[in-house]
């Protein structure tokens, strides 16, 4: 394991569960794409038909995205792999 790898896990470990939640939430229902679960829930916030439900917290989750996404493009990684590493300790 390389020192970057600590770093991201370590990254991982201090995330908040929504933002966790966003992760998998991607990964599951959006093929991985940040963008299109950011149009999702711009979707819903403007009213229009959507994917998937989430709680009243819109607006925070799209700041929580963009955090989570320019950290993956800084590093060039995909932070759900860290997640699996983490929950097979």
């Amino acid at each position: 394991m390389g020192k970057d790898d600590e770093k991201h896990r370590k990254f991982v470990q201090n995330l908040a569960p929504e933002e966790r939640l966003l992760i998998l939430l991607r990964d599951e229902l959006y093929g991985g794409r940040w963008d299109y679960l950011r149009q999702d829930l711009e979707d819903r916030k403007a009213g229009r038909p959507y994917v998937f439900k989430l709680a009243s917290r819109i607006e925070d989750d799209l700041r929580r995205i963009e955090r989570l996404e320019a950290y993956e493009k800084k590093y060039g990684i995909n932070l759900a792999d860290y997640m699996s590493k983490e929950s097979e300790r």
